[in-house]
């Protein structure tokens, strides 16, 4: 039988939110890198939906002599500025950039 190979992890400190101060062992993709959003559902004591607190991966320190990234931590996002919704590279922008002009017949205002 083929082994399997196991299962990679990080330890990665949390900042910010109700996580502050923590350090969990987070996942790492094929690429060595943790998720750039850590999502973590909280159950509702009422029975309620679930809240969801958002985490952002940024990078924890550089290397001194390049500047290269030496790890990650994860800061809490309360606001969730992520769009929460996936989208393809190649799938067209539902919005117009600042600055970029819009259909014919739009107006600014």
């Amino acid at each position: 039988m083929a082994e399997t190979e196991p299962v990679k992890s990080q330890d990665t400190p949390f900042e910010g939110g109700p996580m502050d101060g923590r350090v969990l062992p987070v996942l790492v993709g094929p690429t060595g890198h943790p998720p750039k959003t850590y999502r973590i559902p909280v159950p509702d004591p009422d029975g309620g939906p679930p809240t969801v607190l958002v985490y952002r991966r940024v990078p924890h320190e550089h290397s001194k002599r390049l500047g290269l990234i030496q790890g990650w931590k994860y800061t809490y996002d309360p606001d969730d500025t992520s769009g929460a919704q996936f989208r393809w590279p190649w799938s067209k922008r539902a919005v117009p950039r600042r600055g970029e002009p819009g259909k014919p017949g739009d107006t600014d205002g």
